[in-house]
């Protein structure tokens, strides 16, 4: 059987009860592993990930939407991650007997599929994009949901499905196609947010960093510190221990140290052992000596 992973990232963190109302549609549905749900209070957003067969898990995902737009009212709505929709961004991410493009046409199906049902404006973005300039996501979100209601009408920027005006209280959604990334976050032992910014610039390609992250700055108020909050979107090329150890260095500047890391939804395990062959210096190691490797060989 294909195998797609869809990881959709909805505006609600704070109210729990309401989170599992919503992820409740998720649950018990044929075709479909609901893997793992991760609610962050400071950044008032979930984290889902999802395991299936690709229009299974299609349509699980029309049908949380749903629940989304009924749940969730954006002019309501603060946390430390930017957002545009209740349903904030839907990627497709091929994992077993699938092709990018498949990916991309199911994008494409289930953006389209939620603009009829919902009138929820899409915009499709990575390898699903209608243009170069569609690809960034971080391009399209630019302004949140607030500014989207001016942004939107403006030609260059009129959704790919659905009328150039935003849902009242759904806002807008990115639909897209990429590769598996890792949403890794390093906490610092400080509450100044400023110096979180100054490194997240440092390290991003934007800013003249590592070409695959993109990263930011948050601040986690209920502990008192802040992270850098960053995508790693080609681990194979850009590597978990490479950015953190930067981090660290970068740190020492402003007189600070790094009090640990976390990866948020889920990590392909060759990612994990890079990092483990550099911090153990292991020599003569690669995935062919991890047990899960040889289970079915």
């Amino acid at each position: 059987m294909k195998i797609v992973q869809c990881v959709p990232n909805f505006s609600e963190g704070q109210d729990l009860e309401k989170v599992e109302t919503i992820v409740n549609v998720l649950k018990n549905r044929e075709n479909v592993k609901l893997v793992s749900y991760e609610p962050d209070k400071d950044y008032n957003r979930t984290v889902v990930t999802l395991l299936g067969e690709p229009n299974a898990v299609k349509e699980a995902v029309i049908d949380l939407v749903a629940e989304t737009t009924k749940y969730i009212d954006l002019n309501q709505h603060e946390g430390e991650h930017s957002r545009m929709g209740a349903t904030d961004v839907i990627p497709f991410i091929p994992i077993r007997d699938m092709e990018m493009e498949e990916c991309v046409k199911l994008a494409k199906e289930t953006g389209k599929k939620i603009n009829e049902l919902y009138e929820i404006p899409i915009f499709l973005y990575e390898e699903a994009a209608s243009s170069e300039a569609r690809q960034n996501l971080a391009k399209i979100r630019k302004g949140q949901f607030e500014g989207m209601k001016d942004k939107i009408k403006k030609e260059e920027w009129h959704p790919d499905y659905g009328r150039p005006e935003i849902h009242k209280t759904a806002g807008a959604t990115a639909v897209g196609a990429r590769v598996p990334l890792v949403a890794y976050n390093i906490n610092l032992d400080t509450d100044d947010v400023r110096i979180a910014s100054k490194i997240a610039k440092a390290i991003r390609h934007s800013g003249g960093g590592f070409r695959y992250i993109k990263a930011g700055p948050a601040e986690i108020k209920e502990k008192g510190i802040v992270q850098v909050t960053m995508n790693i979107t080609n681990y194979k090329k850009t590597s978990i221990y490479r950015v953190f150890e930067t981090v660290k260095m970068e740190a020492k500047r402003y007189g600070v140290n790094v009090l640990g890391s976390e990866i948020i939804g889920l990590v392909p395990m060759e990612a994990l052992v890079e990092s483990m062959e550099y911090y153990l210096s292991l020599e003569g190691f690669d995935m062919n000596k991890v047990l899960e490797t040889n289970l079915f060989n």
